[in-house]
């Protein structure tokens, strides 16, 4: 039997000098659950203090459904990936069934790391402490000497209870959610409207591999990637490249409040190899509004997809503290036989776009440290996805509270 990881709500030192349910934070969290012409943004704690991003980690990250990796990760039965998600040990394996789990990477016995780094598990899964074994389906199925030498059975050590803690998971254009509290709604019903939104999308996807993925560190909190990912509004100046033609004034909103908020495009333009050709096939089926319109929307609270006619991608943020946050980009296409130099450029062009950003989060993110600075203000026309994102925090974390 595989028992269920279940985290409490825990209880969080105050801040320096201002406790987390002082006056001055509760109005703020108010302030911005206003409509998008009266509110501010939220405070700066919100991206400074080590204890409010606990806090959040709890009320947000842990009780939603948050990113965590993707199926390209492993690929293979039996393949197996260890990572860290908010200091949690966990384990992503693909079982025999292809299914993928994710376990706490610990055994059960003593707490011992079972596996530090990636590797095909063509057994068991074997504890380097005592070896403990389990299947690749969590289940207990060796405890060699636990009843003393040569005795591989104890009437108090039952395996049947003692199988690896599974986390909730759940898997969507290939990217990996759990749910750490095992408390949310059914991933199905929380994102209903999306999955709908983009069901002309369900349909086979291929990840490039290794030439169409990569990583990005950033000294900022997560949530500025979210807000920055969210809008449009900074093209002219941000992405001189991308707006010359995509422009500010072909980009739409796209907002639902309570559940996801993003831009899209009308003017998307179709990657073209050197002969001036697509360098891509279309997915199939697609209506008119993908000939050349894309989306781009942030998948609360961590995960921002984009959907393009000939390509879609995946970006995983792992918050690693309150100001560092690693970004892991993944690139996907309608056939397993795109060419890989075409994807590699491919690749590299979206790379040089989502750089040219870096600056703006790290800057917002030192901005934070300014004492007066109240959170800001959103345009009414422009910052509807962003207001959308800080008004869900707000209330993820109103009734974490009460």
């Amino acid at each position: 039997m595989i028992r269920k990881v279940l985290f409490y709500k825990q209880d969080i030192p105050c801040l320096e000098g201002n406790k987390m349910d002082s006056p001055t934070i509760l109005n703020n969290i108010k302030s911005v659950q206003q409509s998008v012409d009266k509110a501010n943004g939220l405070s700066n704690e919100h991206y400074i203090d080590p204890l409010m991003f606990k806090e959040e980690s709890e009320a947000i990250i842990k009780s939603s459904w948050s990113g965590l990796a993707v199926g390209a990760d492993i690929p293979n039965i039996g393949d197996a990936k260890p990572l860290d998600f908010l200091g949690i040990p966990l384990l992503l394996i693909r079982d025999n069934d292809f299914r993928v789990r994710v376990f706490e990477n610990i055994c059960r016995h003593r707490g011992m790391k079972l596996i530090n780094h990636p590797k095909k598990i063509e057994g068991a899964i074997r504890c380097p402490y005592h070896s403990w074994c389990y299947a690749k389906t969590g289940d207990l199925i060796s405890t060699p000497h636990v009843g003393g030498p040569g005795k591989n059975l104890h009437r108090s050590i039952a395996k049947e209870d003692l199988g690896l803690n599974e986390v909730r998971s759940y898997v969507w254009r290939d990217v990996i959610f759990v749910n750490i509290s095992g408390k949310a709604q059914d991933f199905d019903d929380t994102h209903a409207e999306l999955i709908e939104r983009w069901s002309e999308f369900d349909c086979p996807m291929y990840h490039g591999g290794e030439d169409s993925k990569f990583s990005l560190n950033l000294a900022s909190n997560y949530k500025l990637v979210v807000e920055n990912y969210c809008e449009s509004y900074h093209l002219p100046w941000v992405h001189p490249g991308l707006n010359s033609y995509s422009r500010l004034e072909d980009h739409y909103n796209i907002v639902d409040y309570g559940k996801f908020s993003g831009q899209g495009t009308r003017v998307y333009e179709q990657f073209k190899g050197k002969d001036g050709q697509a360098a891509f096939p279309d997915f199939p089926n697609l209506s008119g509004k993908w000939s050349e319109g894309a989306e781009y929307i942030a998948v609360y609270p961590n995960v921002l997809l984009g959907v393009q006619r000939d390509h879609t991608f995946a970006i995983i943020l792992n918050p690693m503290s309150y100001n560092e946050t690693m970004e892991h980009i993944h690139f996907y296409y309608a056939t397993s036989t795109t060419d890989a130099k075409t994807r590699k450029i491919n690749a590299k062009q979206w790379k040089e776009v989502f750089e040219e950003d870096i600056f703006v989060v790290q800057g917002m993110q030192s901005g934070r440290y300014a004492p007066s600075f109240d959170g800001g203000r959103f345009s009414p026309v422009m910052d509807k996805a962003t207001h959308c994102f800080h008004d869900w925090i707000a209330g993820k974390i109103d009734a974490y509270r009460s």
